[in-house]
C-alpha cells in the first residue's frame, strides 16, 4: 500500500544549509539526515572527501506535511528544473516494484529499482510526462 507521496528536493552540496534554511524559515523539524560519509564503506566505490559532509537524505516535517531533501553527488550535474521530484513511499517491496515498473513504461529509468542499505526496494524514474520518481519502500517500524 502507499504509504505517503512526499516533495524531495536535490541541492547542490548545499543540503546541510538548506535544512537549516527550513528549521528556521518554516519551523522544520528534522525527523532525520544522512550524509553520504554516514554510508557503509565499500572499497570498489571509495567514498570522495568532498562528498562526506554532502546531505544523501534528510526528512523534514512541518506541521502534517514531511519534506526531503538530499544533495547532488559530487561531479553529478545539477540541472535547475529537475531539483524537484516526487518520492512515493510504499510499505511493500513487491507492490513498489510493481509501481516502479508501470512508471517506467516510455520513461527513463534513473536507478533500476534493487535493494540498497535503507530499503528493500529503491528506485528512481522519469516517467514518460518527465516528471521524475523515488520508488521507496519504507522499512517495518
Amino acid at each position: 500500500m502507499i504509504t505517503g507521496i512526499v516533495p524531495y528536493l536535490v541541492t547542490n552540496g548545499n543540503g546541510q544549509e538548506a535544512v537549516k534554511f527550513y528549521q528556521h524559515a518554516l519551523g522544520a523539524e528534522v525527523i532525520s539526515l544522512q550524509t553520504f560519509g554516514d554510508m557503509p564503506p565499500n572499497p570498489e566505490y571509495p567514498l570522495p572527501e568532498e562528498a562526506k559532509d554532502r546531505v544523501m537524505n534528510a526528512q523534514l516535517k512541518i506541521g502534517t506535511a514531511s519534506l526531503m531533501l538530499s544533495d547532488t553527488f559530487p561531479g553529478h550535474p545539477y540541472q535547475l528544473g529537475s531539483q524537484v521530484t516526487i518520492a512515493i513511499l510504499v510499505n511493500d517491496a513487491t507492490e513498489a516494484k510493481g509501481i516502479f515498473e508501470k512508471l517506467q513504461v516510455d520513461g527513463n529509468v534513473t536507478m533500476p529499482i534493487q535493494e540498497t542499505f535503507w530499503s528493500s526496494a529503491y528506485g528512481q524514474v522519469t516517467d514518460k510526462f518527465g516528471v521524475e520518481w523515488q520508488v521507496s519502500t519504507e522499512s517495518e517500524k
